[in-house]
């Protein structure tokens, strides 16, 4: 068959392995490191960057590498506190699960690392492969005392003709609506070519004004990129909005090129390119950074919500062409 889903063990750690023979696209979950993708493959050639040569190194030691899902909130907070429903909710600095950014900002949520991901289903057939694993939110004492709303997460994996989808389910199994503030915060390169080489698209119809703290003041401007904008040069740690779910972010050098497309319900990107770093993320996000608490002062007025027994789900996607 062309396609592959198996179970595997490397280096001690299970993984999830999906292949596309005929697309020679390879792709490897670790469900134990935060269900991170933290591979993928075109042609042999790497798609996603990771700083780490085997997942032994990356368990052994993980960081911000390869496919991240950011939840319960997506990037940074401006407060050691968020708001939902009118009410202000403070986080625990004690229970130590939670990173803050240069600035002391809570940032990236809890589960970037999480090890509580159980794989739910696994399957190949003629037209694509197949995984999705599942977080129970609600049973964990640590994680509900900084998000208090019972939930769960099903992320799925899905390779077809050379295009990997991951999609995310959200079940509200509370009492009260839910607010959605998730992400992810996928690294990409372009190997074997130099990253000043590298042009980037970005589809979007406004860009976020952010303070001295990258968080948003609630101001919006008019895209100005002449595009595609070389990366020669320069660096970018921008919010977009306004995603074209249509078109794709993409990035591309010396006859290859990686494009990335959001689905409706990621109507905001972050592209994030430092200067003398071979990769650029493109950040699928539900709203902005710091969503919660900008909606709450009336300077966000989109904040997505799940009812109470209510359910969210949406994809990105990520085509290689090497």
């Amino acid at each position: 068959m062309n396609y592959t889903a198996e179970r595997q063990t490397i280096d001690g750690v299970e993984v999830v392995y999906l292949a596309d023979a005929r697309t020679k696209t390879e792709v490897w979950i670790a469900p134990s490191i935060g269900n991170n993708s933290y591979e993928m493959k075109v042609s042999g050639q790497r798609v996603f960057w990771s700083p780490y040569a085997t997942v032994k190194e990356l368990k052994a030691k993980p960081a911000m590498a390869g496919n991240p899902f950011l939840a319960p909130w997506a990037n940074r907070l401006d407060q050691e506190a968020f708001y939902a429903n009118g009410k202000k909710y403070a986080l625990n600095a004690e229970l130590k699960n939670y990173r803050r950014d240069g600035s002391g900002q809570p940032i990236h949520g809890l589960l970037v690392y999480a090890a509580e991901w159980q794989v739910a289903s696994l399957k190949s057939g003629e037209e694509s492969a197949a995984v999705t694993s599942r977080l129970e939110f609600w049973k964990y004492p640590d994680y509900m005392a900084q998000f208090p709303f019972a939930h769960t997460y099903e992320m799925t994996y899905r390779l077809r003709d050379g295009e990997l989808e991951v999609e995310t389910a959200i079940e509200n199994l509370s009492t009260q609506t839910m607010p959605v503030s998730v992400a992810y915060h996928p690294y990409f390169t372009l190997p074997g070519v130099n990253r000043e080489e590298w042009q980037v698209r970005v589809p979007a119809a406004e860009q976020v004004v952010l303070n001295e703290k990258l968080t948003p003041t609630g101001e919006m401007r008019p895209l100005a990129l002449e595009q595609p904008v070389r990366l020669r040069g320069r660096q970018f740690d921008d919010v977009f909005s306004g995603v074209d779910s249509s078109k794709a972010f993409a990035v591309e050098g010396g006859g290859k090129r990686i494009a990335v497309r959001f689905g409706p319900r990621f109507p905001v990107g972050v592209v994030y390119a430092p200067q003398g770093r071979d990769f650029i993320c493109f950040e699928p996000m539900t709203g902005p950074t710091n969503a919660f608490n900008l909606a709450q002062a009336g300077k966000y007025g989109s904040l997505q919500k799940i009812a109470a027994g209510g359910g969210w789900r949406e994809s990105y996607w990520i085509k290689a062409s090497y």
